[in-house]
């Protein structure tokens, strides 16, 4: 199963760059200005930084791990993007 958002904003790679840093500290990460691989427990994240905004997918084989995998990407983009008043992604499926 597969999830996608997309926050709007001038510090994407930013966030991103904190996103991938933080997860470091208990998973495998990759990740440059750009382009940021997470293997987060429940299923790989993939997030994208360009000019206009952070894209974010998510994977995981079922429903659950959907559910848990956005919100360990929201809650933690909620205390990045503090200053945005972030609150949360509109996560998508295809």
């Amino acid at each position: 199963m597969i999830s996608t958002a997309r926050l709007e904003t001038a510090n994407a790679s930013k966030y991103l760059q904190q996103l991938c840093k933080h997860f470091a500290h208990k998973v495998e990460v990759r990740f440059d200005e750009r382009e940021g691989h997470c293997a987060l427990p429940p299923g790989p994240a993939l997030l994208r930084a360009d000019a206009d905004g952070l894209t974010v997918q998510v994977e995981a084989e079922d429903a659950k791990g959907l559910i848990h995998a956005r919100f360990v990407i929201d809650s933690h983009l909620v205390t990045f993007a503090f200053r945005e008043g972030f609150t949360g992604l509109d996560w998508s499926r295809p």
